[in-house]
């Protein structure tokens, strides 16, 4: 385990049971079942009324934070690994270069893309 997945583990640990702080959710890496990291969570997408966490937007690729791309993954797509301190994803690398993606920068979240992110994925869409 690296240092920062390390830092990151320790951080989750500091919440008791199934409960984990959105601040503590941004920078953890997100693996795929083989074990690759294909990215980190940069951000959290909540309902505003509900407060559910329905989109984790993983950043992929780059070298530097240039090149970058925003992944949304449907919530229930992740699910957390307490021996790698981060979410795996049932993705490879090939698959999630053709998921909907965007740069990051200007960018209007729609209901039409969070549609197509969910149908991408074979999610239960959040929009019905």
């Amino acid at each position: 385990m690296d240092r920062q997945t390390a830092e990151l583990n320790a951080k989750a640990q500091m919440t008791s049971g199934p409960l984990i702080a959105a601040d503590k959710v941004e920078g953890t890496h997100v693996y795929n079942p083989a074990g690759e990291k294909l990215g980190f969570v940069d951000h959290v997408m909540l309902d505003k009324v509900s407060g559910r966490a329905v989109y984790a937007i993983m950043a992929f690729g780059g070298f530097l934070g240039i090149g970058e791309k925003f992944h949304p993954l449907p919530w229930s797509e992740l699910k957390y690994d307490d021996s790698k301190g981060g979410y795996i994803v049932n993705l490879d690398k090939r698959r999630l270069q053709d998921a909907p993606a965007h740069a990051g920068t200007d960018f209007e979240w729609t209901e039409e893309y969070g549609r197509s992110v969910d149908k991408y994925y074979g999610a239960r869409s959040y929009w019905d």
